[in-house]
């Protein structure tokens, strides 16, 4: 097996990356169907995601007149499960690219379309067991947990109180946790508490609001996402302690780095994790079926820290996210 293992800046476009990994206008050799199931767009990372989903389909389509692509939304785990069985079913596809609503649910499902004969590609969000797709391309939650972790260990000189809101229960969020805890692992940074907020900003303020009810000393949050930022943001400025502290999302939303821009002392930094992702997930198993070499393994893209000195070249003011 190739495996395909590289951090690449996150802010390349789509039609570089294309340039990059040699896709050309030639003709595929039949017709082929990809199936493309991603979560519905219930907070601003999976809109984003949606966008540049439907985006590269147009793309690739106009590029590869035999390759037709047809992406479905699902609200929940179940729903997508069942939307893995029409793809096969009734598209008859031949490879799919699927963000998985969440890890466990997803993961007998998905191993039932590989068996079924179909290149599988798996975004983001990996299985819970090894060996069943193809392919994974994801950002690094690992490095997106360590860079946050870094910063907030050197923001605070090794020492301070911090709340932590996790994602949706998943391996990534559990990659992200890994990544932060070894970071700041030997300092007196304290962590009070650490609850799952779902990527959802609604949580996220509910989260932060019981936290400011509970700690009188809060130093920084880490927010993990930049959806659940916006609703900490909410909470803070309605408790009026936004001079106490300070948050590190992650993701890359426009208006998180605009904050970052203007030199918000709330927000200084965030983490990138591109919903473009899925875009690069979708040129690759394109190339599965175009290229004369395999297409097989890892992708992974970088999590680089943005801060004010190198945010515009991340910000996108025209995007969904």
């Amino acid at each position: 097996m190739l495996t395909i293992k590289t951090a690449v800046k996150a802010c390349v476009t789509t039609a570089a990356l294309t340039s990059a990994i040699g896709l050309s206008s030639a003709a595929v050799a039949q017709e082929v169907t990809i199936g493309v199931s991603i979560p519905a767009a219930t907070h601003g990372w999976t809109g984003g995601v949606n966008y540049h989903a439907e985006e590269a389909k147009k793309r690739l389509e106009e590029l590869y007149p035999d390759i037709e692509i047809t992406i479905s939304t699902a609200g929940t785990a179940g729903e997508q499960a069942n939307d893995l069985e029409d793809l096969v079913s009734l598209r008859n596809i031949d490879a799919l690219v699927v963000l998985p609503f969440e890890s466990g649910p997803l993961t007998d499902p998905v191993r039932r379309v590989k068996e079924s004969g179909v290149f599988v590609t798996v975004v983001d969000r990996g299985l819970t067991e090894e060996g069943i797709q193809d392919l994974y391309v994801a950002g690094n939650n690992h490095e997106l947990g360590r860079v946050s972790g870094e910063y907030i260990r050197e923001r605070l000189d090794d020492q301070g109180d911090i709340v932590v809101l996790r994602g949706i229960p998943t391996v990534i969020d559990d990659e992200r946790v890994q990544g932060f805890q070894e970071a700041i692992e030997g300092s007196e940074v304290n962590i009070l508490d650490m609850q799952h907020a779902n990527w959802n900003r609604d949580d996220g303020f509910e989260v932060m609001q019981d936290y400011l009810s509970r700690f009188d000393n809060i130093d920084a949050v880490w927010a993990q996402d930049d959806d659940i930022a916006l609703g900490v943001i909410e909470a803070v400025r309605q408790a009026d302690r936004e001079d106490e502290l300070f948050i590190v999302g992650g993701a890359g939303m426009k208006d998180i780095i605009k904050r970052v821009m203007d030199g918000d002392e709330l927000v200084p930094v965030d983490v990138l994790y591109p919903p473009a992702m899925i875009a690069t997930a979708m040129d690759l198993t394109v190339q599965h079926f175009v290229s004369n070499g395999p297409v097989l393994g890892e992708y992974i893209l970088g999590s680089p820290l943005i801060t004010q000195e190198n945010a515009e070249q991340y910000y996108f003011p025209d995007s969904p996210f």
